[in-house]
């Protein structure tokens, strides 16, 4: 946090026969996984395009949530299916030993393209949408703090004793 690159919107695909595309997923899947998050986007490794990675089949940090299929998501577009929206714990590998409240919407239908520059979309809602939405967040230079309403809301995860049960991100 705090970051000018993380601040900075990020850039379109526009080559997807380009030879660093599979280095930067690659990249985003081995530290996603070393970190243990359910999702990373290419600003938070220093890679200045519309990437985003997310998925697990079961997460430690959030046991309860449903798995969420393993997505590569460039050039991602979200649509907000209507004016429903719920709050939920959200932390972040750039925001480290931090968690704050953060509405999101519930229900929203993304689009983009796979790392063969292959369109496709899904319509989804709960935790897997939150996901969605942090992760495109850091492309459009927003970090989750920035959406908090309640700033009582955000503090150091020990002072605030959350509990992970609720599958905050």
């Amino acid at each position: 946090m705090g970051s000018q690159e993380l601040a900075t919107p990020s850039l379109d695909v526009v080559d997807f026969s380009d030879p660093d595309l599979p280095i930067i997923i690659a990249d985003l899947h081995d530290t996603m996984i070393e970190k243990g998050g359910v999702g990373i986007a290419a600003p938070q490794i220093g890679v200045n395009l519309r990437i985003v990675m997310f998925g697990f089949e079961k997460n430690e940090r959030y046991p309860n949530a449903e798995p969420v299929p393993l997505t590569i998501l460039i050039n991602p577009i979200i649509e907000f299916l209507d004016d429903v929206m719920e709050e939920g714990w959200e932390g972040c590998l750039s925001v480290p030993g931090l968690r704050g409240l953060v509405p999101r919407y519930k229900t929203i239908k993304y689009s983009g393209y796979n790392e063969n520059g292959i369109q496709f979309n899904r319509t989804v809602s709960g935790f897997h949408a939150r996901v969605v939405q942090h992760e495109c967040d850091h492309l459009d230079g927003i970090l989750y703090p920035q959406r908090i309403k309640d700033m009582r809301s955000f503090g150091f995860e020990d002072e605030l004793n959350i509990n992970n049960e609720k599958n905050e991100l």
